[in-house]
């Protein structure tokens, strides 16, 4: 079934667009990363769906169709927007699946808002911490400023993605090419401004997600995309297990020589992992 998008205000000149797939079980709140969108997350609310679970997938500010207001961008209030959204359609016993800085951004909510978390899934990321790999918040803002892409053609961006990711479905494809602004002429605009995307790293540098790891009493699965080298694998899991070390319920589950968009790469085995997840709680 297609999903439907919603609307949701969560400030009051801020609306959030939400894809939302019907079901009737526990549902799932599914949160992207930095400089993506919510429809990385279709092919996996699709199976959640099929196996009766509501699933929403939330634009953040900025990203995908939400709005873009002028303040706002950092992982606190990223955190409250997500809890403005669970308030507004009536959420609960939520299972959050967050990506990358959407991981950090579900720990945030989490522990901020125990009411609405049952459960916490961390897909390769939740547990990044900036500051233990940069010496110094200018190193780590020069190795990670975004490019600039606007002008770069969309026909030479989705050459690229198929070149990079063979084995990515069409339909994600063209999910992450929509992290980007098509303009009538083919050519890109970023959604998510260099200044705004700087801003939220900026929030991650300050605040990384291990002092509240402590906070999160929820039971959390972390799913982290390790490289198939063992040398590299051995020092990708450090801060894995650090986290896991530190929640109160943790468990890990690797996904060995995948990308880092692991909904993207490998939506059905992340589907089943889950619900996987749901049975820990029900």
């Amino acid at each position: 079934m297609a999903p439907v998008d919603l609307r949701v205000p969560v400030a009051t000149d801020v609306r959030l667009r939400v894809r939302s797939w019907p079901g009737t079980r526990r549902p799932f709140l599914l949160v992207h990363g930095l400089a993506s969108n919510a429809r990385l997350w279709d092919e996996v609310a699709a199976r959640l769906s099929a196996a009766g679970h509501p699933a929403y997938a939330v634009d953040l500010r900025s990203h995908g169709e939400s709005d873009a207001p002028a303040h706002g961008y950092d992982t606190a209030t990223a955190a409250a927007d997500l809890a403005a959204v669970a308030d507004a359609l009536d959420l609960r016993g939520l299972v959050v699946a967050g990506q990358s800085w959407g991981g950090n951004v579900a720990v945030r909510l989490a522990a901020e808002r125990p009411d609405l978390v049952a459960a916490l899934a961390l897909v390769d990321g939740g547990w990044i911490d900036l500051p233990a790999r940069f010496a110094s918040w200018r190193e780590c803002a020069d190795a990670l400023r975004p490019p600039d892409l606007n002008g770069v053609s969309v026909d030479r961006l989705r050459a690229g993605l198929r070149a990079a990711h063979p084995d990515w479905s069409p339909a994600a494809i063209e999910a992450t090419v929509a992290n980007l602004h098509v303009e009538p002429d083919g050519t890109l605009r970023r959604r998510l401004s260099v200044e705004r995307h700087m801003a939220i790293l900026r929030s991650m540098w300050d605040e990384p997600p291990h002092a509240l790891f402590g906070k999160v009493r929820a039971p959390v699965l972390l799913l982290p995309a390790v490289p198939a080298d063992p040398d590299e694998a051995y020092e990708r899991m450090v801060p894995v297990r650090a986290a896991a070390a530190a929640l109160a319920d943790a468990t890990i589950r690797e996904y060995v020589g995948a990308d880092h968009d692991l909904h993207a790469q490998h939506p059905s085995a992340l589907a089943a992992d889950l619900l996987s997840l749901v049975e820990r709680v029900e």
